[in-house]
């Protein structure tokens, strides 16, 4: 059991802070890297997730990456931090959270490739001007002030 399950158990469905990590990856073409996930109900989204009690942020990063698709993030590079109201959430089982998002991209990262079907259905580079219509909202964000920054970068 993890330790959002653990504090779970203590607080029930009240509202939590939630902290967690995404990676914008982008390979050499200029796609990132999307994941089809099984919840929300096939929304696509940056590959990430939650912190575990004492990870870094970069650490978790690192290791949802790796969990998910199997690929070594290297190097990351910080987008921004994504917090407050707007980021509130009930999920349908009616727990309460508000989501602190810390937002990487990397363009170093290996391994092959594999989706962890028990959390996404699919992992594909995308071109990230032609996102998928069903994306989670922050994560839109996200890819959004990335390309504004890519843009400063090269």
């Amino acid at each position: 059991m993890g330790y959002i399950e653990e504090l779970r158990k203590l607080v029930g469905t009240r509202p939590l802070n939630l902290v967690g990590s995404v990676v914008v990856m982008v390979d050499d073409k200029g796609k990132i890297l999307l994941q089809q996930r099984k919840f929300p109900k096939e929304s696509w989204g940056l590959p990430g997730g939650l912190m575990e009690l004492g990870e870094s942020t970069e650490e978790t990063a690192r290791r949802e990456v790796y969990e998910e698709t199997r690929l070594v993030v290297e190097d990351l590079q910080l987008i921004n931090v994504y917090s407050g109201k707007n980021y509130y959430m009930k999920a349908a089982n009616g727990d309460e959270f508000y989501s602190v998002t810390i937002a990487y991209y990397s363009t170093t990262f290996h391994g092959e490739m594999q989706a962890d079907k028990t959390e996404i259905n699919d992992c594909l580079f995308i071109d990230p001007h032609q996102l998928p219509e069903k994306i989670v909202r922050s994560h839109r964000e996200i890819i959004e002030e990335y390309l504004c920054l890519s843009k400063k970068l090269y």
